[in-house]
């Protein structure tokens, strides 16, 4: 069988503290060499993703000079290993040549095995984000969206889509009900897209954009001379979508009056522009969306619950962006790139701090402050990889809510297993690493905690 833990060099003369550390790392595959030209051979045949390398190596095991020769050639032929550097000789100079080097991070001698330990867990951690982060900017002109343009690996997204795919050749009203900024028009493009409908008109309106006085004439049209300032007769957005699909945005924001008349046109199929008397009939589909409390509206008389019904005969709840582990990194990745070849082709990906503040933060505005922070980021970055700083999130993942220990373990637990999932697309033994766990570890947590793993 393949032995698939992840591959751990260490570079250390000392034969005692080799066995020390070899028994240490038993999660790792280890691999240990003693001098420069054995790790520089086993770095070329195994390739291993992490490095500890003893800076003071034979011939010179009192000096530096060796373990810095021996630095610069492993990042010379694996750039991306993560090198972390250990001496008793000089401490701090030794640090900071071996970081200003290349070296990821430092440790002195006498060894403290936990510490050294955590210090490697978070070395290959930060190596898994950057991998991934490279490998999804060098296809994210790939991706492949799953409905219309609505980028997502999340389950609970998956199974937004899979609802709008089903319905979508039905002849029923849907309402969309989300948050703003949760991509209530990209879905409706995409229930458009994927109806017999698709090539007719997809017409789109903002009711709350629209001032009341205004909306009645941008939904059913007018005639020329129906009121001051009407020099044309003028087909509304109903009658534009004739054939295709009307949506209306934010639909819990048109006044009672425009109400009644968009009642009628749904029992009839057929309008009357203002100021006119013929009837024009009409084929289109009404999807709608609002971000509001229909059924509270109804109660307080703001709404009729005729018309309720008559929209609703599909209701689709789109979850907020918050709840949906894994789109944060993936939609900001996707973001990032589009921005990034239009505005500053210098920036090439996310920091690893980076990809831990997205999935930390709240997201109150959703995909549209994603996009939003991204675009900042993009054009005021000043090197390669945007930063949590450069996002405005350097202070995301600070707990501000005291609840009782074993529910804040339970609820970090199911947050990182779902995330770990929803990344490496339900591969069990990918997201086990990616936590740093076993299999059979990951499979008791997902029965534990009654997760599905797709």
């Amino acid at each position: 069988m393949t032995d698939s833990r992840p591959k751990l060099l260490i570079v250390e003369d000392d034969p005692g503290l080799q066995r020390q550390l070899r028994w240490a790392y038993d999660e790792y595959r280890l691999f240990i060499a003693g001098d420069r030209e054995e790790a520089i051979e086993l770095l070329r045949a195994e390739a291993p993703d992490v490095v500890t390398l003893d800076l003071g190596l034979p011939p010179d095991p009192d000096g530096v000079s060796e373990g810095f020769a021996t630095l610069a050639e492993m990042l010379r032929i694996k750039p991306d290993t993560k090198v972390i550097v250990a001496s008793g000789h000089g401490a701090r100079e030794s640090a900071l040549g071996a970081i200003s080097g290349g070296a990821y991070d430092f440790y002195q001698k006498p060894v403290d095995i936990d510490e050294l330990g955590l210090i490697v867990r978070r070395a290959f951690h930060v190596h898994r984000l950057e991998k991934e982060n490279a490998r999804l900017a060098e296809t994210a002109q790939d991706d492949a969206p799953v409905l219309g343009r609505i980028l997502t690996a999340a389950p609970e997204m998956l199974k937004v889509t899979r609802t709008i795919e089903r319905v979508a050749n039905a002849q029923v009203s849907v309402m969309l009900l989300g948050a703003s900024g949760t991509g209530k028009e990209l879905l409706a493009q995409g229930l458009h897209d994927a109806s017999p409908r698709r090539n007719g008109a997809f017409v789109a309106i903002h009711c709350a954009a629209i001032p009341e006085t205004l909306l009645e004439s941008e939904l059913f049209g007018h005639e020329k001379g129906a009121f001051t300032g009407a020099v044309r007769t003028t087909p509304g957005k109903i009658e534009q979508a004739q054939g295709g699909t009307l949506f209306l945005d934010e639909v819990g924001d048109i006044p009672l009056a425009v109400q009644v008349k968009l009642l009628r046109f749904l029992q009839d199929h057929a309008i009357e522009r203002i100021g006119g008397r013929e009837s024009i009939a009409i084929d289109t589909r009404i999807v709608c969306a609002t971000h509001r409390d229909l059924p509270g509206m109804i109660a307080a008389g703001a709404f009729r619950e005729d018309l309720y019904y008559r929209l609703a005969e599909i209701v689709v709840r789109i979850p907020a962006l918050k709840d949906r582990p894994g789109d944060p990194a993936l939609l900001a990745r996707h973001f990032l790139m589009r921005f990034a070849r239009e505005m500053n082709p210098a920036v090439k990906g996310l920091a690893p701090d980076a990809l831990a503040a997205l999935d930390a933060w709240g997201w109150p505005g959703n995909v549209r402050e994603l996009e939003n922070r991204v675009k900042r980021a993009v054009i005021m970055a000043d090197g390669k990889w945007v930063g949590a700083a450069d996002l405005d999130l350097d202070g995301a993942g600070e707990e501000g809510e005291v609840i009782n220990l074993k529910a804040a373990r339970e609820m970090a637990d199911r947050r990182a297993i779902r995330r770990a999932i929803a990344r490496t697309q339900g591969n069990i033994s990918n997201a086990a690493k990616m936590l740093g766990i076993s299999r059979p570890t990951l499979y008791d947590l997902l029965r534990q905690y009654e997760l599905q793993a797709g």
